[in-house]
């Protein structure tokens, strides 16, 4: 039976589901399963059973749950969210529909802009109006809220969506409405802009509120799902979940503002890149994450993973959003700022109508999986290819518990790519592993090149099931020389969230000129957010004392349409911290876009908060610890792989404790439960602190 007490991870992927349970005792468990697409909390359900089954885990030992998810972005992704209707001010009805009048393929004259959340007949006006200072200029006329919710009955609404006109400076008719509708409509789900996000910009404003609406009943649902059955097998530990901004919140919170957990699972492995950067004294990285259906690349710079305000879901690949956008639905929400493309292991090889080799973004999922699954999927897979290249182990993964057919992915490729292309099947094979990796190469060059950094200057963190497969290549394309990969790395998302802490993300808009702030009103709505923050800390169970707090002024140029958040040492500003803010931004805009000027006036527009807990785990278990089901030797000495130019070698298979601090040449193959680590000609490879480092002779 289990001694001491247990932390659990559960990470819910579009293919796999990872859990991790960390024992008091240092030692650590894994386990990776297929997801359950029809119902994402039945994998969870079956792997903690699996985990519970032997007695080494005791269920009413477990002290912390902490959960990712992918169920709000599915639902955005596939259009099965609820039924939104929108209320907002007269004269705003089609913000939506308007947004940002941006055409993110320009010279595509088949692509349509998203259709909007919320129809056009389920949009309702109502008569109020407050000026950009808060100040009433219209007072809200209730009897228009009540005709707007008889006209909902009969529409099959089930949420509802309020945006008013500058609520982010005066919410009073905001807080009126939402009681009009408890009071009229209780069995409605209610989001409202002053509590999504209170800030400028009508369309950001109402995009987000309309996608939390969207997604609340669907994520209310499922949370209540996985607290159901985790209670049946005896849990009793509160449920915790991952926002896209890094920071855990209670499932209630996730609950009230499911738009904030949108990337849950990418900013998971985020977080355990710049732990595990911390505790190698690597504070800059380039964390690269492949799974079964995206592959994510985030900058990680002085220990922190670099921040975006925004993202798009549905744009198809989320990548170079700096300059193009329009292609999704938008939330507005502090988020860590990944470039996401669709070439996972599970990722589609297709021939386009031009006869070009495509891969992605659509994937074969979990069901039925790649060709080589046998598991009914015929389509070719980036994971398929693999597999015919000898990268991965043509009989099995999972130490033996997911069995491989390579002749059905050999079959897949030839049908669906080989003969089309008048190709041979190791031909078809390579082109799709590299057309995979161009698309890959291209995410680690939009959060580093394409910001100003040079990736030359960090090393990568390589891990997801796939991340070690192709990490080497990946890194020698951008010019990395060294490549680490992390212990448990096929289920490191999961092994992240155990690093993550407790963490609110408060904003105030606070729109002046810098050189006409008063400071005392400026500190005036500092204050306020300190006060806000110190409430919610304390609902999740955090004290104060245990709370460290960090204000950033989001600064610009004036006429300037974006901003950049230039952080402050202390909670109050005075007039020397201000201008000290002032010339950081001007560096950190040359720094970004190349330029900066010190003669144009500079403006701050937003004032933001992180409350975030100071407890966090501070080590990641060691190889030694990590206990799966299986702990057999490789499957084989060696076997032939195909390195493209150098054609096919004939590689050694080992498993991760054959090396050592001595460094070893490439090629060769490491194989674990969770991943494969491919350590290319020319590479070497060493173990150090529980981790593998992957050494380029020549980074190109």
């Amino acid at each position: 039976m289990s001694t001491g007490k247990h932390r659990i991870a559960i990470d819910v992927g579009g293919t796999f589901t990872d859990l991790v349970v960390s024992n008091s005792d240092g030692s650590a468990r894994t386990l990776k399963l297929l997801s359950t697409p029809d119902d994402y909390s039945r994998a969870i359900g079956d792997g903690l059973s699996r985990l519970f089954a032997d007695g080494t885990t005791d269920p009413k030992a477990v002290v912390s749950l902490v959960h990712a998810f992918t169920v709000a972005t599915n639902a955005l992704l596939t259009g099965r969210g609820a039924r939104v209707a929108l209320i907002t001010t007269r004269g705003f009805r089609d913000v939506l529909e308007i947004a940002r009048l941006r055409m993110p393929q320009l010279y595509n004259m088949d692509w349509d802009k998203p259709r909007p959340l919320v129809p056009r007949r389920l949009r309702f006006e109502i008569e109020e109006r407050m000026d950009a200072d808060g100040r009433i200029v219209q007072p809200l006329d209730p009897a228009s809220v009540i005709a707007a919710v008889e006209k909902m009955r009969g529409q099959g609404v089930d949420s509802v969506a309020v945006c008013l006109l500058h609520s982010y400076m005066n919410a009073a008719h905001e807080r009126a409405v939402m009681e009009l509708l408890r009071q009229h409509a209780p069995e409605l789900s209610i989001s409202t802009s002053h509590q999504v996000l209170p800030e400028i910009r009508e369309y950001e404003r109402t995009s987000t509120t309309v996608v939390n609406a969207f997604v609340k009943p669907v994520v209310d649902r499922y949370l209540a799902s996985v607290e159901a059955g985790v209670k049946r097998l005896g849990v009793e530990a509160p449920l915790m979940v991952m926002q896209s901004s890094g920071g855990i919140i209670t499932a209630d919170t996730a609950r009230a503002f499911p738009a904030y957990c949108v990337e849950s699972g990418p900013a998971a492995g985020a977080i355990g890149a710049a732990a595990l950067g911390e505790m190698l004294g690597e504070a800059n990285i380039i964390a690269f994450d492949m799974g079964g259906t995206t592959a994510k690349a985030c900058l990680i710079e002085g220990g922190e993973p670099r921040l975006t305000d925004e993202m798009e879901v549905g744009a198809g690949i989320n990548i170079g959003q700096r300059l193009l956008g329009g292609g999704g639905y938008l939330v507005r929400s502090p988020t860590i700022d990944l470039a996401e493309i669709g070439a996972g292991g599970g990722s589609l090889a297709w021939i386009d109508k031009g006869g070009a080799l495509r891969v992605g973004p659509d994937s074969a999922g979990a069901d039925p999986g790649p060709a080589c699954y046998g598991r009914g999927g015929t389509r070719p897979t980036v994971t398929d290819a693999n597999v015919v290249l000898g990268f991965l182990n043509p009989l099995h993964l999972l130490d033996g518990d997911m069995p491989i057919d390579k002749r059905c992915a050999e079959d897949a490729i030839r049908v669906h790519v080989a003969e089309p292309l008048n190709l041979s099947v190791q031909e078809a094979a390579y082109g799709i592993h590299s057309i995979a990796n161009g698309a890959m190469t291209r995410a680690i060059q939009a959060v580093s090149s394409e910001i100003g950094r040079s990736p030359r200057e960090f090393a990568m963190v390589a891990f997801g099931g796939n991340g070690a497969v192709h990490g080497a290549t990946l890194a020698a394309a951008a010019g990395i020389s060294e490549i680490i990969i992390p212990p448990a790395s096929g289920v490191f998302s999961a092994l992240g969230l155990l690093f993550a802490r407790i963490q609110h993300r408060l904003v105030a808009v606070f729109w002046h000129d810098v050189d006409k702030v008063d400071c005392e009103a400026l500190n005036g709505r500092a204050r306020q957010l300190l006060q806000d923050a110190s409430e919610m800390m304390s609902a999740e169970g955090v004290p104060t004392a245990n709370t460290e707090l960090h204000l950033v002024l989001e600064m610009r140029y004036a006429g300037q349409s974006s901003e950049l958040g230039i952080p402050i040492a202390s909670p109050m500003v005075t007039r020397p911290i201000l201008d000290e803010a002032t010339e950081q931004f001007h560096q950190e805009h040359e720094r970004t876009y190349g330029y900066c000027s010190r003669t144009e006036r500079v403006q701050i527009v937003n004032l933001r908060l992180r409350a975030r807990s100071m407890d966090r785990q501070d080590h990641l278990p060691a190889p030694e610890a990590l206990r799966t089901k299986k702990a057999h030797g490789a499957s084989a000495a060696e076997r032939p792989v195909y390195f493209g130019d150098r054609g096919w070698v004939t590689t050694p298979v080992i498993r991760r404790t054959a090396l050592t601090e001595q460094p070893r040449q490439g090629p060769l193959i490491v194989e674990e439960y969770d991943t494969t680590i491919i350590v290319p000609p020319g590479a070497s490879a060493r173990a150090v602190s529980g981790t593998v480092r992957i050494r380029l002779d020549q980074a190109e």
